[in-house]
C-alpha cells in the first residue's frame, strides 16, 4: 500500500535562475559550461519550459550558494494538499 499526496490542480514551479545568473554577470553559455549542460537547457529552465532533474537543481543551488527550495519554489496555494482526498 502506498501513500499518495492528493494535489489540487497542477503545481507551477518558479525559479530565480535568471536573476542569479544575471547577478553574477554570467551569460547562459557560461552558466551552462559551469554546470555541464547546454545553453538551451539553461534557457529552458529560466523560461519555465523545463524543470531540471534533482541532481541538476542541486548543482544550480550549490553554484549559486542558495538552498534549492529558495532557488526553486512553487505556488504554495495551488500545490496544497486537498483535505477532502486524504
Amino acid at each position: 500500500m502506498t501513500d499518495r499526496l492528493a494535489v489540487k490542480g497542477t503545481c507551477q514551479v518558479r525559479n530565480d535562475v535568471r536573476a542569479c545568473r544575471e547577478g553574477k554577470g554570467l551569460s547562459q553559455g557560461a552558466l551552462a559550461d559551469a554546470l555541464g549542460v547546454s545553453r538551451q537547457t539553461v534557457n529552458a529552465i529560466e523560461t519555465g519550459r523545463y524543470d531540471p532533474s534533482l541532481p541538476l537543481a542541486l548543482r544550480l543551488a550549490r553554484y549559486f550558494a542558495r538552498p534549492v527550495e529558495e532557488l526553486f519554489h512553487d505556488e504554495a496555494e495551488r500545490c496544497a494538499p486537498d483535505p477532502q482526498r486524504q
